[in-house]
């Protein structure tokens, strides 16, 4: 049996206790003010959150893969987070995933005791060959969920680095994380009803994680998108638009050099600004580890001699 009250992310907040007998409006102001307490709980654990990325980024760099472990709403945002990098930044759909207790009926129905197995988190590990050279990112606002507890005490017992994103500062899944990512918005505006801060606190950490991660691969160029997948009209035009701005070459011209280059907006890029066909842009990015910015430095360097 768990005792709730020991919980931080069950404690009761007195400022909302008579939230039932408010106007509209009043209600969506106490919301509205809990949750500009979000950003600042996050902003205490920013060494911390660079610490995981550092982890990460060494462990995709040598060929291994980002996975989220979660329940509920947890589970849920590290699947949407897993589903948004392939295509923002042109990821294999292999290289970030989303485990969630109960597999992918969980994600729009609960599945009732998924979340209390702690086997099923370390087979669900398995199932997708889960290995030291992997990192495992826990995801659970009270910090005790077994589903995750399991997962990550496997990926412990096989060398693999674990991360955990919690509420809860004095949780067992903390303590036995290699990296403890812990903001504390503090209670919620309906009792334990972690949806609310605690939810928008990890959907906030897991956004800087995978995004920084993103960055440092080489996945942005300046602050766009460069690896975006045209995979529909919305995102054709914006890898267009991404060409034009960063190159300054006329709509036609920017159209005209994606379509030699399968509309990749970052061969593109550096085909017009450093003179390249398809063939030397893509070797030259693929010798740069995918930066635009040394492709582009190393040609200007060349050109100086």
């Amino acid at each position: 049996m768990v005792e709730l009250s020991t919980i931080e992310t069950e404690q009761k907040n007195e400022r909302t206790k008579n939230i039932d007998s408010l106007s509209t409006l009043e209600v969506l102001l106490l919301i509205n003010d809990e949750d500009k307490k979000v950003a600042f709980a996050v902003e205490k654990e920013l060494e911390h959150i660079a610490e995981a990325v550092e982890i990460i980024y060494e462990k995709i760099v040598r060929g291994g893969r980002l996975i989220y472990s979660g329940c509920g709403t947890s589970g849920r945002l590290g699947v949407l987070d897993a589903a948004e990098c392939p295509p923002t930044f042109g990821t294999d759909p292999e290289l970030v995933q989303a485990l969630i207790a109960g597999g992918i009926t969980a994600i729009v129905k609960a599945v009732e005791g998924a979340e209390d197995n702690q086997e099923l988190g370390a087979k669900d590990l398995q199932d997708i060959n889960f290995t030291n050279r992997d990192v495992l990112v826990g995801i659970a606002a009270s910090g005790r969920t077994p589903y995750v507890i399991g997962a990550v005490n496997y990926a412990k017992s096989i060398g693999a680095k674990t991360i955990s994103v919690t509420c809860s500062p004095n949780s067992e899944l903390n303590s036995i994380v290699d990296v403890a990512i812990t903001p504390q918005p503090g209670p919620e505006v309906i009792t334990g009803s972690t949806r609310l801060k605690s939810g928008t606190a990890q959907k906030m950490v897991l956004n800087m994680l995978s995004t920084s991660v993103m960055i440092k691969l080489g996945k942005v160029y300046g602050n766009l998108m460069v690896d975006v997948k045209a995979t529909n009209e919305k995102l054709i035009e914006r890898t267009v638009s991404i060409v034009r701005g960063t190159t300054r070459v006329s709509d036609a011209k920017a159209r005209e050099t994606l379509a030699l280059c399968g509309y990749s907006a970052k061969t593109a890029i550096v085909m017009i600004e450093c003179n390249m066909n398809t063939e030397e842009a893509e070797k030259a990015l693929m010798d740069a580890n995918g930066h635009i910015a040394r492709v582009i430095s190393r040609k200007s360097n060349e050109s100086n001699f």
